[in-house]
């Protein structure tokens, strides 16, 4: 497995991070399952291609653009279906992302259904870590906010949550607004990874794969979506002796931990530097290295 491959892995790996830091603030923390995040993703990678090969904007100015664009998109779906109760905003979110697929199926000025080739490769993996560092501390601030307080009191409690002042309408729409943004960058970077774009790269199969991985890391936890975005885009190409039989065996791998560990992988808690030092305090050669230290100070030896 030679540097260029695993580079793809991790390039893959941190573009699902970013879509799925996004739905992890709208499902982890203000609790509305989403499942048309590929519709974002697709409005996302379609608006960035288009500044970046038809205008000829630069990259950076064009991504941000692309997650604007899934924004505005999110402020009308967001106003039409964020009154709704239960399972009915999933499902209208499930027939949102359909739609944008169908649509770009049927615009030929972007290739239609036989796909848009020849967008310029601009994604490295550095320009992703970049981008995934400054979206993880944004998030983080946000959660740590009155805002992401009152997101997770929405998640815990709706009710409780109207009765006590929260606006929920708002704070579910900001939720729903950033996570949108989070999907466009995704899609942004996508497009320009993989020089080609094709409607179907943005099907239920997509928005159920970064539901699975936001399940998977566990719900309120951004370490969670982290590690479940990094396990679950490696698992597939580490499966690849298996060749037709990797995605039965990536299923069983994914059943069998959601059955050992409901809660996902983090079951809502962080991964700090403070954490680590505690586990790394008990662990055999640090706690020798702690013993001779104090021996030390004392004169003992």
């Amino acid at each position: 497995m030679d540097w260029f491959y695993i580079k793809g892995i991790l390039i893959l790996s941190g573009i699902n991070l970013m879509a799925v830091l996004g739905l992890s603030l709208l499902t982890g923390f203000t609790g509305l399952f989403s499942f048309g995040h590929a519709g974002f993703m697709a409005l996302g990678a379609y608006a960035t291609a288009v500044m970046t090969v038809k205008f000829g904007i630069p990259f950076i100015p064009a991504l941000l653009v692309g997650g604007l664009t899934a924004a505005l998109a999110s402020l009308f779906i967001g106003r039409l279906t964020l009154n709704l109760k239960g399972d009915y905003f999933c499902i209208a979110t499930l027939g949102f992302g359909e739609a944008i697929r169908l649509i770009l199926d049927n615009i030929q000025y972007f290739g239609g259904a036989r796909g848009w080739p020849g967008i310029p490769q601009e994604t490295t993996l550095l320009k992703v870590v970049i981008l995934n560092i400054i979206a993880i501390i944004i998030l983080k601030n946000l959660i740590r906010s009155r805002h992401g307080r009152n997101m997770i009191a929405i998640r815990e409690e709706e009710l409780a949550s109207k009765i006590v002042g929260i606006d929920v309408f708002r704070y579910k729409m900001i939720s729903l607004l950033i996570s949108a943004f989070y999907a466009g960058i995704a899609g942004g970077m996508l497009g320009h990874y993989a020089t080609f774009l094709q409607p179907k790269m943005f099907s239920l199969v997509k928005s159920t794969e970064l539901t699975i991985i936001v399940i998977f890391g566990g719900l309120g936890s951004i370490t969670g979506s982290v590690l479940g975005a990094v396990v679950l885009t490696a698992l597939p190409e580490l499966l690849r002796a298996f060749a037709q039989w990797r995605l039965v065996v990536y299923g069983a791998a994914v059943i069998f931990i959601m059955i050992s560990r409901p809660e996902g992988l983090m079951g809502g808690k962080e991964l700090s530097f403070m954490t680590i030092k505690s586990v790394l305090r008990y662990t055999k050669p640090w706690r020798k290295i702690g013993a001779f230290t104090e021996g030390r100070r004392q004169g003992r030896l």
